[in-house]
């Protein structure tokens, strides 16, 4: 059996394998449009059971529908029980306008040492690095105490009823482990003069707001006949466009802000300051405090109208909201009736999609997750700092299981979260990433699971 030392090597010589295994995931267009039929992301978890079957590792696609399959693959341990899963998902958000990329979204074109695709880095980048680390693990013949288990789902990307959240009603046995390392942080940010990594131990929650705006129809040739829907929805998006939510300073990563030499203590009375310091140094940290600080409501689709010479009577606006871990459904209701105030016709219905989830952060496999950091980027200076993501991910469902579940891939430094663009175009994965996320599941499992 190689060393740790001489697999982390073996991972640099795979570069190449990396890239294109990367590139055949990309490819695969496994588009979710949240409507069915769609997804479509059995062609993927196929190509991975064939994939790992050339190592000798087996895989299962377990189903809620036949074209949206869940992959579970696993490295046996001696002790029959899982003791850490590698998680992702397999379905990637829709292309809004091919013509406006650099590349097509599905050829895995690659430029200045990026691969460049819709999945890219949301989440096939991460599938990829999970996947090396269980073929070299594999082939180096370790011996696990316990079980790395690989699992891939279906509909990450609008709500997981077709993936995790269905595994986690009808299979939970195949969730049932200590620790699990997913998608959902692991942002590399440089300051004070270290390394720090934000681990995403926590999520927002998400709610869709579905608003009804009703007026009166009539012929659009005599407009004041009728009460134009429209006006009315034009009065609720500037609300929503100049709404102000509360702030507030309470989740974890407020506590560690002198970790990015910020000496401020932070407050609800200063937090738009520290912010605004932070947008001319790191722009992408001053957006993650903007948003870790305050409940958002984004105004997403909207459709209406039924033939343009007639006065739309009904108008249907989305919003995406995202709360903080102490505001409930109640708050939210609270804050859309002051929005919709003295605005007529207008009725709203709330769709909770994710509630707010954590898991403790001082633990064993951070520990592990920072040492496995440490060596894959050969650097003693990292530090990591717990906080909530601004997104939801699968994690939602294996925490309330007692799993302790961290957002990290393992970004390299050098690779600017801000080109990856996930879910915009030319979204895009750095090489070096693909290869130091692999060293660090690598590292993870072998020092997590291996009989040493």
């Amino acid at each position: 059996m190689a060393s740790l030392e001489e697999m982390l090597n073996q991972l640099d010589a795979l570069e190449e394998e990396l890239v294109i295994l990367e590139q055949e995931l990309v490819r695969i267009p496994s588009v979710n449009t949240g409507s069915m039929p769609t997804g479509n992301e059995t062609p993927v978890c196929d190509f991975i059971k064939k994939w790992f079957l050339n190592d000798g590792i087996e895989s299962d696609i377990l189903f809620r529908d036949p074209n949206r399959g869940n992959i579970i693959s696993k490295l046996e341990g001696t002790s029959g029980k899982t003791g850490l899963i590698f998680m992702s998902h397999t379905d990637v958000v829709p292309v809004e306008d091919e013509s406006k990329w650099t590349y097509p979204p599905f050829s895995a074109e690659i430029h200045d040492g990026r691969i460049y695709g819709r999945g890219a880095s949301d989440c096939k980048g991460l599938l990829t690095a999970q996947m090396m680390a269980m073929r070299v693990l594999k082939n180096n013949n370790v011996s696990l105490k316990d079980s790395l288990v690989l699992i891939s789902g279906a509909d990450e990307e609008h709500g997981g009823r077709y993936g995790f959240g269905w595994l986690a009603e009808n299979h939970p046995e195949v969730l049932d482990a200590p620790f699990a390392v997913n998608e959902g942080g692991g942002t590399p940010i440089e300051a004070a003069g270290s390394l720090t990594y934000v681990l995403g131990v926590g999520e927002k929650g998400r709610l869709q707001v579905e608003i009804d705006i009703k007026g009166t129809s009539s012929h659009a040739s005599v407009p004041w006949q009728g009460n134009n829907a429209l006006y009315r929805l034009q009065k609720l998006l500037q609300r929503l466009e100049e709404y102000e939510p509360e702030r507030d300073t309470s989740t974890s990563l407020f506590e560690h802000l002198s970790t990015f030499a910020i000496e401020h203590k932070p407050s609800a009375e200063n937090v738009d300051e520290i912010i605004l310091e932070q947008e001319k140094r790191n722009p992408r940290f001053a957006s993650m405090l903007k948003a870790l600080s305050r409940m958002t409501i984004t105004p997403t689709m909207i459709n209406g109208g039924i033939k343009s010479n007639s006065v739309p009577e009904d108008i249907h606006l989305t919003c995406d909201v995202r709360t903080l871990p102490n505001q409930s459904e109640d708050y939210l209701r609270q804050e859309l009736d002051k929005l919709i105030e003295g605005i007529p016709g207008i009725e709203y219905e709330i769709d909770y999609m994710a509630v707010p989830n954590s898991s403790e952060f001082e633990t064993e496999l951070m520990e592990s997750l920072k040492m496995a950091t440490q060596k894959a980027l050969d650097r003693d200076d990292i530090q990591f700092v717990p906080a909530i993501s601004t997104g939801f991910t699968d994690s939602r469902f294996t925490r309330p299981l007692g799993v302790i579940t961290y957002g990290f891939s393992g970004s390299h430094p050098e690779d600017d979260p801000m080109l990856s663009r996930a879910h915009g175009t030319d979204e895009s994965i750095g090489i070096k990433s693909l290869v130091s996320g692999a060293k660090v599941m690598l590292h993870l499992a072998y020092d997590l699971l291996a009989v040493k």
